[in-house]
């Protein structure tokens, strides 16, 4: 069937609303209509080249013996919501009319990381950039001759999905779409980073660096987990203006001011947490977030930094004599079949903001104009809308 869909064909130049061929699902397989993509900054990093290895460490890889994937021509978006259209045969959890939320990275619920809890390190995620099916090798996008890679397995700039059923979360279809929509992806991410992921705790003082559609989750994360204090760092500022309503304490506009605020907060002890979670995250970010942290804390990094940054200043004697922890996160370490049905009902129950998250709302054919407004922090979130 023919889908109306945003290409990147490459580095730097612009998103292509064309149609694209999608094959029926197969065994495991889902067809979804798509009712709205979130515009997240993991496709940005596809656009600037930030995630796009050059030949060289392209080279490297191949090496070392690890597969590299065919990036272009690519099917964006990998957060959203739709409603089932059809099942393959082997489906066994959903049926046409079912409302779903994308989940960004599958879960197959066998291998050893599934089944210690740990879903969003399934060894499948190691394919989700690949431009065959992980249910049975073959591929099911199609742009004239050429094969397309689905951002994450999923492709949600699209009027039509084909998914295995691993990359759907069915939800209530008393749930608003749009709101669906964000915890595919950015909410659930930043909700985890800046409470379960950070080890957020009663009392705690927590600073998060940038807040866009992950990091104001971070905000909204921290608050829920206890935190007396929430400093919420962003150059811009409506951000700044609006963190408060998200459940931020105090604002700050770069991470350096930060430093003197929180140290005024906490009587010289410093945050507990630190998430770092600005679009493109500067390797001089880490080294000014780690002095930002107390004895024994943590800073969460869950924004992504260059692929070619393969160097993070660190004072080492302060890790070691402060006993300070740098960890990555992915998911927010949460769970995607449990997190994203507790923090819908948490949005029912007047516990999580989602609408007023959504800045603005445009339509297939204006992407270009929604990652020039990610690219600039006018937004929030961006949603994509399709009816």
């Amino acid at each position: 069937m023919k889908s109306k869909a945003a290409i990147l064909r490459g580095v730097g130049v612009d998103w292509e609303v064309t149609d694209v061929e999608l094959d029926p699902p197969r065994a495991g397989e889902v067809l979804v209509k798509m009712a709205y993509a979130g515009i997240c900054h993991s496709d940005e990093h596809f656009h600037s080249g930030d995630s796009v290895p050059s030949k060289e460490m392209e080279d490297m890889m191949r090496a070392a013996g690890h597969p590299v994937p065919e990036w272009f021509p690519m099917l964006g978006g990998h957060e959203g919501s739709g409603v089932v259209e059809e099942v393959g045969p082997e489906v066994h959890t959903l049926k046409p009319g079912d409302h779903v939320a994308i989940s960004f990275f599958p879960a197959c619920g066998n291998c050893r990381w599934c089944a210690t809890g740990y879903t969003y390190l399934c060894d499948v995620g190691a394919d989700i950039y690949d431009k065959a099916m992980t249910t049975d090798g073959t591929r099911r996008r199609h742009l004239g001759d050429e094969d397309l890679m689905a951002m994450m397995q999923v492709g949600t700039f699209s009027e039509y999905v084909v998914a295995s059923e691993r990359s759907l979360v069915k939800i209530h279809d008393w749930i608003p779409l749009e709101a669906a929509s964000l915890v595919s992806c950015g909410v659930t991410t930043g909700f985890g980073s800046g409470s379960v992921a950070a080890g957020t705790r009663v009392g705690d003082t927590v600073v998060v660096i940038g807040t866009g559609g992950i990091g104001m989750n971070a905000v909204q994360g921290a608050k829920a987990a206890g935190a007396k204090y929430v400093v919420a760092v962003d150059p811009i500022e409506f951000k700044r203006e609006i963190a408060p309503s998200f459940g931020a304490t105090h604002t700050a506009p770069d991470a350096a001011a930060a430093v003197d605020l929180v140290k005024e907060l906490t009587w010289g002890v410093m945050a507990d947490r630190v998430v770092l979670t600005p679009g493109v995250v500067p390797p001089d970010l880490v080294l000014v977030a780690m002095m930002l942290l107390r004895k024994g804390g943590t800073c969460v990094l869950t924004g992504m930094g260059k692929i070619s940054d393969m160097m993070v200043p660190l004072l080492l004697p302060d890790m070691v004599s402060s006993c300070k922890t740098l960890k990555g996160v992915l998911y927010g370490e949460m769970n995607p079949r449990d997190a994203m049905p507790m923090l819908l009902s948490m949005y029912e129950a007047g516990q999580l903001k989602l609408d007023e998250l959504v800045t603005n709302r445009y339509k297939l054919d204006d992407i270009n104009q929604a990652m020039d407004d990610l690219r600039e922090g006018r937004n929030i979130r961006g949603v994509i809308e399709f009816s």
